[in-house]
């Protein structure tokens, strides 16, 4: 009766729990664990920047013209805080009319901007999510991890830390896919 009092339950299960924590250990001579860092690799992979240059450049028109509307609606509203008091009631309200209509309309287009801007930023960053896990995966196999943990990890040391890999591992196919 190895269980009978408290004191000894608690020592049992103690002693059932080191057991089983060491267990997955046991007949392995050493178990290979790494690191990876998954915000530094997307934020120094080279094809996250040239992700955000695509976006850029992809957006950059939709945003001038904006730019553009929001300067047309700025000289409107100054014409009639300028000449709003001069002006008949008819020239005024047809002003006013205009002023609201402009500033519905570059709100509109904003949102819009907005909304496409983050749709086509998350379709990229997936992409680019699942080349890194791929990425990392290939690494694990080739040089034989038995685990590899990411995010949630409070403490990892630079001997088990493979993130500089994976980014190695982007970098080369970012350079051998310009060439």
């Amino acid at each position: 009766m190895l269980i009978k009092t408290c004191k000894s339950k608690k020592w049992f299960f103690s002693l059932l729990f080191v057991v089983f924590a060491a267990f997955p250990f046991v007949g392995h001579a050493e178990t290979k664990i790494g690191f990876v860092n998954a915000a530094r690799v997307l934020e120094d992979a080279p094809q996250a920047e040239a992700a955000r240059k695509q976006l850029e450049k992809e957006f950059a028109p939709r945003d001038q013209a904006i730019v553009g509307m929001q300067k047309d609606l700025k000289k409107l509203e100054d014409k009639l805080a300028r000449d709003g008091a001069i002006m008949s009631e008819t020239e005024r309200r047809k002003l006013e009319r205009d002023v609201i209509s402009r500033k519905r309309e570059v709100k509109r287009k904003k949102e819009e901007f907005r909304e496409d801007l983050n749709i086509r930023r998350n379709e990229a960053f997936e992409k680019l999510r699942k080349r890194v896990f791929e990425v990392i995966v290939n690494i694990a196999e080739k040089q034989k991890y038995d685990l590899i943990v990411s995010d949630g990890v409070v403490f990892a040391s630079k001997h088990i830390d493979i993130t500089h890999d994976v980014v190695k591992r982007l970098k080369t196919e970012m350079s051998s896919s310009k060439k």
